[in-house]
């Protein structure tokens, strides 16, 4: 924002004298942020810019007294020719400010007011404008930078008290004349869902530590974090509902409605389909263009030359893996391996498909849960090896958080190793499957 717009703004906004609002998404345009069809036009005096159009889903968007509005303005391109999106800021008491629906019912996460709204020739002082124009999409993906960490946070508090609860009550409730904690399958979901508990806040504060440190570009981290917060989340309340049994489906106790507002993690600043996507393409981005180089040039250099590329791109940008303590040597080893296997599942797959891979979902797929699973054993890492080096601490949380990141750590291991290895499955399992049909056809 300008100073002018800051010293108008941000002073009501601090002292909670009105509520602001985010109006991105359409009836036509959810995760393809692009494309919004709500227009801007200026009018001939160059004044003010005539917005019409339709928001929904908008959090806030019926309480708030300043709402940035994301519109097209028509005659601006960007180099693809598309027409580009700029932000603007708007107040209720705009003539052509229209509440469609106030507070749509919802599955979960109802104490929030989610709004549908509506723009009819809405008058917007092209002093309004927020942001560099025709810049309002980077504006806009930069906030949701900001939101999927918050995601990581809010999954994490959550994911924590589910935890607590769910020990509490494994130790306490009897059934066959013994406490559910004193059997294994219920011992084996208690372990796992602490262990992804520690992964999801190990994570969360190393992606928020890069945001403090004002890193100049974390987009992959917070995508990472998104989806794998998220998808932990709700596997872990689906487990506490589990371990409490029928009561926790009753809603005197709070986890059925858990459950329905960890569900929306999924979809909201991004659907996790759309972050596995975002994550694989731009993490192999620089490796596949200096790879296209390579291609264009001397076949005889083109080995070594991509060794070295993989080398230098593929691995985690951020956490170099440095190990002080004993206690986190072997794990050290773990992650550089899996590195490693990865950086050859990369090279093959960009030798194999070039451009077409961006088109490859499936392989997109699993590149994005791979390298999710590497970032989040790094943060745990990281968290190990800071609790270690504390002058005065305590050894109890210590050995604690020890043996919840060594489980993560080897749980995590197991899916990346799976993962990487069914790119080879699958072809073959392909090439056995076509063999068999083709014999089967044969067959008078």
């Amino acid at each position: 924002g300008s100073p002018q717009q800051k010293s108008e703004w941000l002073p009501k906004l601090a002292r909670g004298e009105i509520l602001a609002a985010f109006a991105l998404t359409e009836p036509n345009a959810g995760s393809d942020a692009g494309g919004i069809e709500t227009r801007a036009v200026l009018n001939a005096e160059g004044s003010h810019y005539v917005l019409n159009g339709e928001k929904q889903w908008i959090t806030n968007g019926s309480t708030a007294g300043l709402i940035t509005v994301m519109a097209k303005v028509p005659n601006t391109k960007d180099k693809k020719g598309r027409e580009r999106i700029t932000a603007f800021l708007v107040t209720p008491d705009m003539p052509g400010f229209e509440v469609k629906v106030a507070s749509l019912d919802k599955c979960g996460i109802r104490g929030t007011i989610t709004s549908k709204l509506l723009f009819r020739n809405l008058r917007v002082p092209a002093e309004n404008v927020i942001g560099p124009f025709g810049e309002g999409l980077r504006v806009a993906l930069t906030l949701l930078d900001f939101g999927r960490t918050t995601f990581g946070a809010s999954c994490t508090g959550a994911a924590k008290l589910c935890v607590r609860d769910a020990i509490e009550h494994a130790r306490t409730r009897r059934q066959f004349g013994k406490t559910l904690i004193e059997f294994e399958m219920v011992k084996a979901k208690i372990s796992r869902i602490a262990a992804l508990a520690f992964a999801m806040e190990s994570a969360t504060h190393l992606t928020a530590h890069f945001i403090d440190r004002k890193v100049e570009d974390y987009m992959l981290e917070t995508a990472m974090l998104k989806v794998f917060a998220s998808e932990s989340l709700w596997e872990i309340v689906n487990e506490t509902i589990q371990i409490f049994g029928g009561s926790a489906y009753f809603t005197d106790l709070p986890y059925e409605r858990m459950m329905r507002d960890a569900r929306i993690n999924m979809i909201g600043e991004g659907a996790n389909d759309v972050l596995r996507t975002l994550i694989a393409l731009v993490g192999i981005r620089a490796a596949g263009f200096e790879l296209k180089e390579i291609l264009e040039g001397s076949v005889w250099d083109a080995p070594g030359k991509l060794w070295r590329i993989l080398q230098r791109q593929i691995p985690c940008r951020h956490t170099g893996i440095s190990i002080h303590h004993e206690e986190l040597k072997d794990l050290g080893k773990l992650l550089e391996k899996l590195i490693r296997a990865f950086q050859r599942t990369v090279a093959r797959n960009l030798l194999r498909y070039g451009e077409a891979i961006l088109e490859k979902q499936y392989v997109q797929k699993r590149l994005a849960d791979a390298a999710t699973e590497i970032y989040a054993i790094s943060a745990v890492l990281s968290r190990l090896e800071s609790l270690l080096q504390k002058p005065h601490r305590e050894e109890d949380e210590i050995q604690q958080s020890l043996q919840l990141g060594q489980y993560y750590c080897l749980m995590a291991a197991e899916r990346i190793q799976a993962n990487l290895r069914s790119f080879q499955e699958l072809d073959s399992w392909s090439s056995t499957l076509a063999d068999k049909i083709a014999w089967a056809q044969g067959i008078d």
